[in-house]
């Protein structure tokens, strides 16, 4: 359906490619080969950047400020094969180029497996996840991006390279009959702090942000990278995620977090994962808060100023 045009209502998306620097720059990942379930989520990169034009990019404030005007924000494509060896080392590549120049690299997924190559071509230091699911498994999948960043990340020669230290990793949203018991004491095992749904709906959403951002961002020079995990919500708004079920977050929720935790400048990239766009409602709800999430991180990037 072709969109009103209105000269002083402007709309989100359409960002121009990066050019030296930019405050946001946006990196699709169209991972999908490696997923426990089959999926579409190649197909996602770019349902979201079409979904984008369907808002706008003011915030309310008082007073009132557009994110176009107040953000240098850019588009730099997708990375084209981006599954296996090969493609893992093409991200971390392409994230590496674009952070020194962007305060904040946004990778548009694909199923959860781009966390990995995504963090460390941040070289981050800290780890926040929203996510129903531990993802600590074992192997190479869209179940074990959290496990890799702790054991199999290539230890280099500097720091910032290296293994993240899972006492810097929270996890938010855990939720009861969607993981395991043996999960669930590797996590307590390496000192992974968990806040589980039913802790977050009783602490609220800027105390939990508070205490994730203090314990991922610890340490001088932390690097904080934020994993998006869309099925975190309740299945009525993230039909479009495999593992999305009833009870989980509300989309309010997913929002309030996403703007929370980008507010702080340690956090240098996110990912927004586990989204397939061929399966969504016809609506087109789960890529809808997709972008939204987007705009969010945005938001929060501009509220560090």
């Amino acid at each position: 359906m072709a969109l009103s045009h209105d000269p002083l209502w402007p709309r989100a998306g359409g960002w121009p490619p990066i050019d030296t620097t930019a405050d946001a720059v946006l990196l699709g990942v169209p991972v999908w080969r490696t997923s426990l379930s089959p999926t579409g989520a190649h197909a996602t990169p770019a349902a979201i950047r079409e979904a984008l034009p369907r808002y706008g990019t003011a915030l309310m404030g008082p007073p009132a400020v557009d994110l176009n005007d107040a953000l240098r924000i850019a588009d730099a494509g997708d990375v084209p094969d981006p599954d296996g060896d090969a493609g893992e080392a093409e991200v971390i590549a392409r994230v590496r180029d674009l952070s020194p120049v962007a305060d904040l690299v946004i990778a548009l997924g694909g199923d959860n497996s781009l966390t990995y190559p995504v963090a460390l071509g941040a070289r981050a230091t800290g780890l926040i996840t929203f996510d129903a699911h531990f993802d600590l498994r074992d192997g190479i999948s869209n179940g074990t991006p959290v496990r890799r960043l702790v054991e199999d990340a290539p230890a280099a020669s500097d720091l910032e390279t290296s293994r993240i230290d899972p006492r810097r990793i929270v996890q938010i949203g855990i939720a009861d009959f969607t993981n395991s018991v043996a999960y669930a004491r590797r996590a307590a095992d390496w000192g992974i702090r968990v806040i589980t749904l039913d802790e977050l709906r009783r602490r609220g959403v800027a105390d939990v942000v508070a205490e994730a951002l203090e314990i991922a961002g610890s340490g001088a020079g932390a690097r904080v990278h934020l994993d998006i995990d869309v099925d975190v919500c309740d299945r009525s708004v993230a039909p479009g995620c495999p593992a999305s079920v009833p009870g989980g977050l509300a989309a309010w929720e997913l929002r309030a977090l996403a703007r929370g935790v980008a507010s702080d400048a340690r956090v240098v990239s996110a990912d927004i994962a586990e989204v397939d766009a061929t399966a969504d409602a016809p609506d087109g709800r789960t890529v809808r808060l997709a972008a939204l999430c987007v705009l969010e991180l945005l938001a929060g990037l501009h509220a560090r100023r």
